[in-house]
């Protein structure tokens, strides 16, 4: 693509380059848009080899000029989390991560778990990562701190619930405790989740030792049990630092770049430290196989937008190994989260180096973990299994689903870095066989995914090792079209009962055992089988329901929808009764009638 940039605005903005489906393949923020598009389509830029790989898959290109770089910020996080690029940094782990909130703004606040942090008066903690510590953390005061766990808006009185029968509430609903007690108990929980020891520890100990005085000695037994609790748990919090109060703490570690032509920076694994109050909460790692950029700070910078760009509140300070690209910028983009300021430094000594460092040797520990080395391991193993030149990265697969060559219909779907990426997944009705005619319509499934919707992705949308649902006849008529295109893949057929490979050098290889590429190998098949079924049960179902259906004078497609949402089925439908018909909105026992008896009858209710 050689495209006219002369026109291009020099303002601040967001571009989006597009492949051949129109699908976004990256979303970029510039300064000056036309400076930074000249960067990628002039032939003096130097482009390193994975960008030069992008710009060949690039068949259109888009730009949305912004006020400033902090529009054009936001604008860029949001449209990475929609579209998803493929060069974009993407992490897997995209869902928000679990946070307590005490509703201190409620007469009665209560403790209750959520995964979207508001601004809305009432007091956070968290996130937990992983979630287990909350969830320990929650047992703990539901146990032993009396506090409602209920979500009743308690603007009447009724009726106590067991949790007051089991003492583990006091019933604020049925006016059992006034608000000022029941406060005392809401700034406990609040202390202990800040792990104010001190403050907490001593206003129980006062507290037991006037009942005690009170001789109020069986209360004053449930606070001393309180506090040898309390005492465990705190003994169990990873202390850092109570003074460093909230950060994160970003550490990472590069990879080998292996013998991949396409990436000019080896895989990144990242390290993520949770400290709230001086206490490590959790801790996340993630893996970035091919990132786009060719510095370490425009992978930080990558890696801070995509993590952050969760509905999650990034705490006043982030500690990186470096200063990442556009740092101005990003930090008023998380400071607008926040709502206060936040800061990105990299401390040269101290507790702060120290954490630091931890979350350094932590990635590194993650790059060489068992998991990420069996990934690898596996792939080799698939290689050596199917006589592959190499171990693969990326997989395709292909099946096809028909009833005597009724609603035919073909199903790719496509594997990578150790997941399906359902966003390559695609599906064709067969047009152009008649019949039973297995290979022919492999074939023609083979043909239209792989001209269309995966080759008009170049290199990188071809998968390095293609997969057939069937034996060596579905392979063969597979290996026709693949070859005849010129696309060079590994290619193998994969069959059931028993499970077995087919190559194309005509040996059958078993793999109906329990080694690890064996299980991928079924698992990709019975996954593309999967997707090729409920696409043609989707077409019989939908043809099914509207054949009897749109030849009753008074159905039209809108009371079609309302029959289908209302019972789910054809069979639903089908097993009511007209009454049942008759009792949807906009229904009568009339129409009702006319249903049951021109759709359902024993004449047409096979039909399909």
């Amino acid at each position: 693509m050689d495209p006219d940039i002369s026109k291009l605005p020099k303002r601040p903005g967001v571009y989006i380059f597009k492949g051949g489906k129109e699908d976004v393949i990256y979303v970029g923020k510039a300064k000056n848009l036309k400076n930074r598009l000249a960067s990628y389509f002039q032939k003096s830029s130097g482009l390193d080899a994975r960008k030069q790989k992008m710009v060949k898959l690039i068949r259109g290109f888009s730009y949305i000029v912004t006020g400033n770089e902090l529009e054009a910020l936001i604008l860029e996080a949001n449209l990475i989390k929609q579209h998803k690029p493929r060069f974009n940094i993407i992490l897997r782990d995209d869902k928000n991560y679990p946070c307590l909130r005490l509703t201190v703004k409620e007469q009665w606040p209560k403790l209750e778990v959520v995964r979207k942090v508001k601004n809305d008066g009432n007091i956070y903690f968290g996130p937990y990562v992983p979630a287990q510590a909350m969830w320990e953390a929650l047992a703990v005061i539901r146990k032993h701190f009396r506090i409602r766990t209920c979500k009743y808006p308690l603007d009447r009185p009724m009726r106590p619930c067991i949790q007051y029968q089991m003492k583990r509430c006091p019933a604020p609903c049925a006016g059992f405790v006034g608000r000022e007690e029941y406060m005392k108990t809401v700034e406990d929980v609040r202390l202990f989740l800040l792990g104010e020891k001190t403050a907490l520890m001593d206003r129980l100990q006062k507290q037991m030792l006037k009942l005690s005085d009170e001789m109020r000695f069986e209360e004053a037994a449930i606070e001393r049990d309180r506090l040898t609790m309390l005492q465990r748990a705190f003994e169990s919090q990873k202390v850092i630092a109570p003074e460093l109060g909230d950060i994160d703490v970003i550490g990472y570690y590069f990879g080998d770049a292996g013998a991949d032509d396409i990436s000019t920076m080896p895989p990144v694994a990242f390290h993520v430290l949770f400290i709230r109050n001086g206490i490590m909460i959790g801790a996340k790692d993630f893996m970035i196989e091919n990132p786009l950029a060719d510095n370490e700070e425009s992978i930080l910078y990558g890696f801070i937008e995509a993590f952050y760009s969760k509905d999650m509140t990034p705490p006043p300070l982030i500690l990186a190994n470096k200063t990442p690209h556009g740092i101005k910028t990003l930090q008023e983009w998380l400071g607008s989260k926040r709502d206060a300021k936040v800061r990105i430094s990299t401390p040269a000594r101290g507790k702060k180096r120290g954490l630091l460092i931890m979350a350094n040797e932590n990635a590194k520990l993650h790059m060489g973990s068992p998991k990420h080395t069996e990934k690898q391991n596996i792939m080799t193993e698939v290689a050596s299994k199917l006589n592959l030149a190499a171990p693969p990265k990326t997989i395709g697969a292909f099946d096809i689903s028909t009833i005597q060559g009724s609603d035919s219909v073909g199903a790719y779907v496509f594997w990578e870095d150790g997941d399906f990426d359902k966003n390559r997944y695609r599906h064709v009705r067969i047009k152009n066989v008649e019949g039973m005619d297995d290979y022919a319509m492999m074939r023609e499934a083979v043909e239209r995914v792989l001209n269309s919707s995966v080759r008009d992705n170049a290199e990188t949308g071809i998968p390095a090792l293609v997969l057939i649902d069937g034996g060596a006849g579905q392979l063969a008529a597979a290996r026709d079209i693949i070859e005849g295109s010129g696309i060079n893949v590994e290619l193998a057929g994969i069959a059931k009962k028993p499970d077995r490979a087919f190559l194309l050098s005509g040996e059958i290889i078993d793999i109906d055992d329990k080694s690890a590429s064996s299980l991928l190998l079924r698992r990709i098949r019975d996954e593309v089988h999967r997707f090729a079924v409920s696409f043609h049960r989707r077409i019989r179902d939908k043809r099914a329901l509207e054949s009897p259906l749109e030849k009753i004078q008074g159905i039209g497609k809108k009371r079609r929808l309302a029959l289908l949402r209302h019972f789910g089925s054809l069979d639903g439908i089908r097993n009511a009764s007209v009454d049942e018909i008759a009792g949807i909105k906009g229904f009568n026992i009339k129409l009702a009638g006319k249903i049951k008896e021109a759709a359902f009858d024993e004449k047409t209710s096979g039909r399909t």
